[in-house]
């Protein structure tokens, strides 16, 4: 099947329900996020906000926002239109760009999500800024982060966060140094490669059912792929993610085609430009 018409196939099996669904098992692909969002409660939601804000602010004490606010409400707008095809569209999701020279971009629990201006300057296009963004979108919405602390700390998947590690304070800015502890490793390790995996693929049917070619995240992979890898700005992106060429064999065989020999895309590519600068 040629690139354009595995890129329609897409779009109809993603936002058109029906038999031929079955096919890709795309139905499968939100097989774990809908559990997790099964069992989510207000208070619960509430809880995962507050350890996000708190990882959060771990990570803007790192590397500040870029201060461009036009470029930090396209990319609001960009990540909350995806966010809104989710199975989570009412988390208060907040995007942002992080000003660090380093390729890489973040989730964290509750929709805090950062792309870095390193990373930025490598995406040719909107389509590939919302497969990025979907990507981290998958993380959220499937709870990864708190299931990789919850195993770091050594509880049970059904453990309460919160109610293990107590917050001093709603308005202290501390959390229980044990929980720091596990945001700690999940930010030096990374998470497991299945999840790594299973965000790709969530990632590509959220940007389809938001209109972009869902070729967008892959095409990212692969000049992830072309970069030099004793590139030190890909230093912690390749520490914490498995290789750019097993994701791309991963989404292949998932979704059932070969998605070599991927062409520039041009989708709101120049408004994209326009926004990002030199």
């Amino acid at each position: 099947m040629s690139r354009a018409g595995l890129r329609w196939a897409l779009l109809g099996l993603v936002l058109i329900a029906g038999p031929a669904l079955a096919q890709l098992d795309v139905g499968k692909l939100f097989g774990a996020a809908k559990k997790a969002v099964d069992v989510v409660t207000t208070k619960s939601v509430d809880e995962e906000r507050e350890i996000g804000r708190q990882w959060a602010a771990t990570l803007l004490g790192a590397a500040p926002l870029v201060r461009d606010e036009a470029l930090q409400q396209y990319v609001n707008r960009v990540g909350l239109w995806v966010a809104l095809q989710s199975e989570r569209p009412d988390l208060a999701w907040r995007f942002g760009v992080l000003d660090s020279p380093n390729v890489n971009a973040f989730a964290t629990p509750g929709g805090y999500i950062f792309v870095t201006r390193g990373l930025l300057l490598r995406l040719r296009n909107e389509a590939e800024l919302a497969g990025v963004l979907a990507h981290e979108i998958g993380h959220v919405v499937a709870r990864h982060h708190l299931n990789a602390i919850r195993k770091a700390q050594g509880l049970s998947l059904g453990a309460d966060l919160l109610s293990e590690f107590a917050l001093k304070g709603r308005g202290d800015e501390t959390v229980n140094e044990r929980l720091l502890g596990g945001v700690r490793e999940v930010l030096t390790r990374g998470l497991d490669k299945g999840d790594e995996y299973a965000a790709d693929r969530i990632g590509v049917v959220l940007a389809a059912r938001a209109g972009y070619d869902p070729f967008g995240l892959p095409s990212v992979l692969q000049t992830l792929q072309a970069m030099d890898a004793q590139d030190s700005t890909l230093a912690l992106m390749f520490a914490t993610h498995p290789r750019p060429d097993a994701r791309l064999d991963a989404l292949d065989k998932s979704m059932g085609t070969q998605l070599d020999g991927l062409g520039t895309l041009s989708q709101a590519e120049a408004r994209f430009l326009a926004l990002r600068g030199p």
